[in-house]
């Protein structure tokens, strides 16, 4: 009796391997296990295929590592429906942010990009176009790229990292190796502990803070 008899539908067909299904499952791969497990080999195996047929679809590690984040922020939405562009950039930001906390492996690799894939052009386009839209001149527009910068992606380049909590023992312990030559330093990183001053950093408190502190600024050079 012929096999096909038995299963009318024949064998079981992996779906197509193409460049977006290498992405999909790179990126599912990143959130699950974070960026460092990400190699050709390990994503070779998600996907059930030979490491060297992944090379159809992506060029390097460099090419894949771009690919994702590209493929990170074409999950942010373009278009933008606030009342006037200071609503419209706020939205698109706090938007790009959650996509961002979905995924937080994607700044760093999208920091690290020698140039934009077609997701980032397509989204500083729309950018662009609610600033030039809203009454912002070609000049203003570009100071505004540079002032509003990771931010537009739902991201900020900290200083330092405060989301942290000190256990008492170990705010003791700063203060007693640091307190006499850097007291300025103990003295924040105990303000935003959890019994501090401050209270315990919200990073997404900071970052609407941030962005509003910033549209604002760009409202009065534009009206200036």
């Amino acid at each position: 009796m012929k096999l096909s008899a038995l299963n009318p539908a024949g064998p079981e067909r992996r779906p197509q391997l193409t460049r977006e299904r290498v992405m999909a499952a790179a990126i599912e791969l990143a959130d699950r296990e974070g960026i460092e497990s990400i190699s050709m080999r390990r994503l070779a195996q998600e996907l059930g295929v030979e490491a060297m047929s992944l090379y159809t679809h992506v060029r390097s590690k460099n090419d894949l590592l771009d690919g994702m984040a590209d493929a990170v922020i074409s999950q942010v939405p373009v278009s933008a429906e606030g009342a006037g562009w200071k609503a419209s950039l706020r939205q698109l930001s706090l938007a790009a942010r959650g996509v961002m906390l979905r995924h937080p492996w994607a700044p760093r690799i999208v920091e690290a990009q020698a140039t934009p894939g077609p997701a980032a052009l397509q989204y500083v386009n729309g950018v662009l176009g609610i600033l030039r839209e809203g009454g912002f001149s070609i000049t203003q527009t570009h100071h505004a790229l540079h002032i509003l910068g990771s931010r537009l992606l739902g991201f900020t380049q900290a200083l330092f990292d405060d989301s942290g909590d000190l256990e008492p023992e170990a705010a003791a312990a700063l203060a007693s190796a640091l307190g006499a030559s850097h007291p300025y330093v103990v003295e924040m990183a105990l303000a935003v502990t959890h019994g501090g001053a401050l209270g315990r950093c919200d990073d997404d408190a900071e970052f609407e803070f941030a962005l509003d502190f910033l549209l604002d600024g760009l409202a009065r050079m534009q009206s200036g």
